[in-house]
């Protein structure tokens, strides 16, 4: 017996009737606004070359981390779904098997973002009508599988069928960027465009940092031998990926820690980096940078984005079979308020930089992150993410931060994410949440209703196109 597959026009709605009318009310207003996603991992290639994608498997679970790493935490090997090696052993290469598998387990998800996600993909993208069980696992892949070979499906063809209007990816410094050279030099007018995320050549604690910088400094005709060298690396690469479309510089400290270092400490202590750091020269080379980038910031208009506090890669055996960005990466307690003030002291106050901040640390929010966004020029508020992406996530988020930093001081949502078919599944879910929570307002008396529109549609378009200065 299969069961029928219904997305209710409802859902995440409130169950108050007079709210609820608010709340749909609101939504016909924003749901078909186009998509700006500024912040993700899109695979740029899929757009350059716009190939049609593999098969189910290789579109929907093998680079999904979301999906595999609820697999794997209740005992599914990752070699069972495909996941590629570092030493390039085999793993699953039939992908019927893998969505199989996926498919006897897809009640794991119950309750969880990542079902309404993908329940979405399935009913919107490829008009399943029928539960995904052991039972329809065959008629899923046969539908998906048929569906992907189609012109209908291509990359470019599903980023206009989406109306997105922007997506930013994430690259490396190291990267050449000849995907998004390709893509501008194509006859598609779709806009993708690059974000700056200097890591590797940032964290002294990244494997192979020295020979990062070497070759960093070796792509921008720089001598990365003094820190002033190194800087200079920084400004040639920043005007490539700005060259390539890049609003923004991308951030993934393990703290919020900045300082404000002397020239002379600053290159005493990149000497000290590039021979052998100890991790509290590498802590302090890493909040040096951030006060760096926030002035080059000033210097070029790229909006920083910040997101600390995570324990990458938790899981010391799945990093060293599998790679980074495996599933096991764990939110860590945040502190921004003293971290963030050498950085604060010199641009906190300067109209010319913006730092949106994100973390996975919700206790943060009403402590800490709203009360720094609601006083400082220089601040905003990115929105719930990566664990937090979510319902609740996006609920409390809202309740907890608009009291001290209103909606003017945060940047809409985005969604950072690999699965590209997940991205108007995404917005649909946080444009019915800002637009629940609105209506909350509204039937409190809290919040005039055409107010409401107007703030609907902020949070679903204007802000994020303001803030990234898109």
């Amino acid at each position: 017996m299969t069961h029928p597959l219904r997305l209710h026009p409802d859902r995440l709605f409130p169950s108050d009737g007079r709210t609820r009318d608010i709340a749909r009310a609101l939504h016909a207003g924003v749901k078909d606004l186009p998509i700006v996603s500024p912040h993700g991992h899109t695979d740029p290639v899929w757009f350059a070359r716009n190939e049609a994608f593999s098969d189910p498997a290789s579109l929907l679970i093998v680079p999904d981390h979301y999906v595999f790493r609820m697999l794997y935490s209740q005992g599914v090997p990752l070699d069972a779904l495909g996941v590629p090696t570092v030493d390039g052993s085999m793993t699953e290469t039939d992908p019927r098997s893998i969505w199989k598998i996926f498919a006897a387990n897809y009640h794991l998800f119950r309750g969880t973002p990542s079902r309404m996600w993908l329940d979405w993909v399935f009913a919107e993208a490829f008009e399943i009508d029928v539960r995904l069980e052991p039972a329809t696992a065959d008629l899923y892949y046969d539908i998906i599988d048929a569906t992907l070979k189609t012109p209908d499906f291509r990359p470019r063809a599903l980023f206009d069928r989406f109306g997105i209007e922007l997506i930013a990816t994430t690259e490396s410094p190291l990267d050449p960027l000849e995907h998004h050279a390709a893509i501008r030099a194509s006859d598609w007018n779709g806009r993708v465009v690059t974000a700056y995320r200097p890591d590797p050549v940032v964290d002294p604690e990244t494997p192979g940092f020295a020979a990062n910088v070497r070759r960093f400094g070796e792509t921008a005709n720089a001598d990365v031998g003094s820190y002033a060298g190194y800087l200079a690396a920084h400004r040639f690469h920043r005007v490539r990926f700005r060259d390539a479309g890049a609003t923004s510089t991308d951030h993934g400290h393990p703290s919020a820690a900045t300082a404000d270092l002397t020239t002379a400490e600053a290159e005493a202590l990149y000497a000290r980096v590039m021979a052998q750091p100890t991790a509290a020269d590498a802590e302090l080379f890493r909040a040096q940078m951030l006060t760096e980038m926030a002035a080059m910031s000033v210097e070029d208009g790229m909006v920083m984005q910040l997101h600390p506090a995570v324990s990458r890669s938790h899981n010391a055996s799945v990093l060293a079979r599998f790679g980074r960005d495996k599933g096991g990466d764990i939110p860590l307690p945040g502190e921004f308020v003293r971290a963030l003030k050498p950085l604060l002291d010199r641009f906190g106050n300067d109209p010319r930089l913006t730092l949106i901040l994100f973390t996975l640390d919700e206790d943060t929010y009403s402590r800490e992150l709203a009360p720094l966004a609601g006083h400082y020029p220089s601040l905003r508020l990115g929105p719930p993410w990566w664990f937090h992406d979510s319902p609740e996530g996006m609920r409390r988020f809202r309740e907890r931060a608009t009291e001290t930093a209103g909606f003017y001081n945060t940047v809409g949502f985005n969604d950072d994410t690999r699965a590209f078919l997940s991205i108007p599944a995404r917005h649909d879910v946080a444009r019915r949440m800002d637009c629940a929570f609105l209506a909350k307002l509204v039937a409190e008396h809290r919040l005039e209703e055409d107010e409401a529109h107007e703030v609907a549609r902020a949070l679903a378009y204007d802000l994020v196109k303001q803030a990234y200065r898109l």
